[in-house]
Order: C-alpha cells, then sequence, then structure tokens
C-alpha cells in the first residue's frame, strides 16, 4: 500500500505542477507534508475503501500554530480528493477542520497580464482576456453557452444557480467573434468532441499562456486581479459583489483589504519620510 500511495502522491504533485500551476514553494510543501503525513497517518484497506485516519499525525503536529496545521490538512484532504478522482475510495478519520484567519489573495498585475496576452495565440489571448475583463470563475467558464453570450452582456450561471449579467467589452466580443469562425461549436463556448472543456483543460491553458512569461497564474487568481482593478479604480463595491456573484458583500470586502494594502505600499515606496530614521 505505501509503494502506491508513493507513487500517486508522485502522480499528484505533476497534476497540481502542470495543470494547477501551482509555484515550486507550495509543491515543496505539500510533499514534504504527504511524505510525513503518510509515515504516521493510520492506513487500513477496507472492503470497499481506503481509511486515512489522520489522528496519529494530527497528534503529532499539535504543536504548530493554527494555520500551519490547517495547510496540512488541507494537502492531505487535496491529495485523498485526487486519490477519489482517479478510481480509489478513500475515506478521511478525524477531519475536522481549523478555523484561521483569511489571507488575502494574490492578483496578477496588469502589465504582467498584458505581457503574456501579447505572447498568446489568438484562443489563448480570447481565454485569458475573458477571464480577466469578466472576473469569471472557471466553473463558470467551461459551463459558458453560446446561447448565453449577447451583443454586450454575458449571463453567468453561478454558484446556487443564481444568475447574473456582466458586461462584455467590444475587444473580448471582436475576439470572440473570430473564436467563433474559426471553432465548431455547437453549445458551449469551449468544446471538445461535442462535450463542453474540461476545467482543467482551461486552466492548463492558462498556465501554459504565463509559463512563457515565467510566471505561475491559475484562473483565479485573473478573477482576483479583476475584482482588485475595478475596486482600485474607483468602482462600488456593492457593484463589484454582484458582478462577481458573491452572496455577501463580506466576501467582497477582502479585496478591499488587499486595495489598502497595495495602498500603503505605494505610500512607502513614495513618501519621502518613509523609511527615514527617527
Amino acid at each position: 500500500m505505501q509503494k502506491l500511495l508513493d507513487k500517486q502522491r508522485v502522480a499528484f504533485l505533476k497534476y497540481l505542477e502542470k495543470i494547477r500551476a501551482y509555484s515550486d514553494l507550495t509543491l515543496k510543501s505539500y510533499d514534504e507534508t504527504l511524505k510525513e503525513a503518510l509515515k504516521v497517518v493510520e492506513i487500513t484497506q477496507e472492503s470497499s475503501h481506503i481509511c486515512f485516519n489522520l489522528m496519529p499525525y494530527r497528534i503529532k503536529i499539535a504543536n504548530l500554530n493554527a494555520k500551519t496545521i490547517s495547510k496540512k490538512l488541507s494537502a492531505i484532504r487535496s491529495f485523498s480528493k485526487y486519490l477519489c478522482d482517479h478510481n480509489f475510495q478513500v475515506l478521511l478519520k478525524s477531519d475536522d477542520t481549523l478555523k484561521v484567519a483569511k489571507t488575502l489573495p494574490k492578483p496578477i498585475s496588469h502589465q504582467h497580464i498584458m505581457q503574456a496576452i501579447n505572447m498568446a495565440e489568438e484562443k489563448e489571448k480570447f481565454i485569458v482576456l475573458l477571464l480577466y475583463t469578466t472576473g469569471l470563475r472557471i466553473s463558470e467558464l467551461t459551463s459558458l453557452k453560446l446561447s448565453d453570450i449577447k451583443e454586450q452582456w454575458i449571463r453567468v450561471l453561478g454558484k446556487g444557480n443564481k444568475h447574473r449579467d456582466v458586461p462584455l467589452l467590444a475587444e473580448v466580443k471582436e475576439l470572440k467573434d473570430k473564436y467563433l469562425s474559426q471553432n465548431s461549436v455547437k453549445v458551449f463556448l469551449f468544446e471538445k468532441n461535442g462535450e463542453k472543456l474540461s476545467e482543467n483543460s482551461l486552466r492548463y491553458i492558462v498556465n501554459k499562456v504565463f509559463r512563457r512569461v515565467s510566471l505561475k497564474v491559475t484562473p483565479h487568481q485573473l478573477r482576483h486581479s479583476y475584482a482588485t482593478a475595478l475596486l482600485n479604480g474607483g468602482a462600488p463595491i456593492v457593484d463589484v459583489s454582484e458582478l462577481l456573484g458573491h452572496s455577501s458583500m463580506a466576501t467582497t470586502q477582502i479585496y478591499t483589504k488587499l486595495g489598502t494594502t497595495l495602498k500603503k505600499k505605494s505610500y512607502n515606496r513614495a513618501h519621502p519620510l518613509c523609511g527615514v530614521d527617527k
């Protein structure tokens, strides 16, 4: 069992690198956590599933701070989900979650996004710009139908089966029209063999675009960039919340904190008295 899990661990890390575009630092953290955990976690083979009892591992890491413990448990959960998605039925025991303070999202600068777009192929450019100018979740993009796209608006089916309308920029519409003239799609905007393109396929395309400029970027970071750009540009938070499809404005407020952080850094760089010894 240990050899099998080690083999799957290596495959899982490759998936995180190639498809999910995780950073080298994150990959190293996941690898170290899984190696450490698989030596301690109580693993039993049941009739229909593999059971991971996390209690021995939780005892081992109990002296760490809550945020570190939460990250380690999250890595194990992600690995377990990967195993389940690849025909291994895994059951986690002693998997109580820990509440930790939310960290700020990490948007990509407009300059870096445009640099990557300038090196992208037409379809790649369309996908990245569509994400950057609409703030769509990757699940919303893969489910986007041709019938959802109007002249200047896109009707999005978001979480909780709630619809919202987001503007379609003229430049993105031109790319969309050119894309449709060159690709035969019937129902969904992005299709392969008559089926909607998978989330992982779209993630891979985004990853490939930014890899050319030596960056690791996920589709969700483009959503962060969209929200941050709107708020820093003066858009009312209530409008940004609606455009993002947030069920609560409290979720959107994390971006206002991010904007404040960025402004503080700019202030520290610009003001002549910042950094002066008193």
